[in-house]
């Protein structure tokens, strides 16, 4: 087995972008109950925080609102401060699913991100509310 004693990956890329301010995601109070939300963004765009290089992707947001709403223009502004901010697509997913349950504690949330093959492969990473603790097998 190879081991690579010189990574092209540090710790610091591991973490760009995951403590960057962004601007809030307003919300607005909700009216009613037991209703999903899906917000889709088929042109979500960020870099790589190691090379620079933009990422294209497909971001869908889904979730069931308790008390508030998050309000659309505000969050259109928040996911377009990602299109200059490096940070790894899996960071991307998860930042945004905790930054939307912070702006709107949701009954429940899912965040998918479906990016566009780089080098051939492409990548799809799903982030859930409430995250479960010390899973060890994929949920069926």
């Amino acid at each position: 087995m190879m081991t690579n004693t010189n990574p092209l990956y540090t710790d610091e890329h591991a973490a760009a972008g995951t403590k960057e301010p962004m601007p809030a995601i307003e919300t607005w109070q909700n009216q009613f109950r037991s209703y999903e939300i899906l917000i889709d963004d088929p042109e979500f765009t960020s870099v790589c925080p190691r090379t620079g290089l933009p990422d294209f992707g497909h971001i869908i947001i889904r979730y069931m609102p308790k008390d508030k709403c998050l309000e659309l223009k505000s969050l259109k502004e928040y996911l377009f401060c990602y299109r200059n901010l490096g940070i790894f697509q899996e960071n991307i997913c998860n930042r945004i699913l905790d930054d939307m349950v912070t702006a709107c504690d949701p009954i429940w949330a899912e965040v998918k991100g479906d990016f566009r093959p780089r080098g051939g492969i492409s990548t799809v990473v799903t982030a859930t509310y409430p995250r479960p603790h010390d899973q060890t097998t994929p949920p069926r």
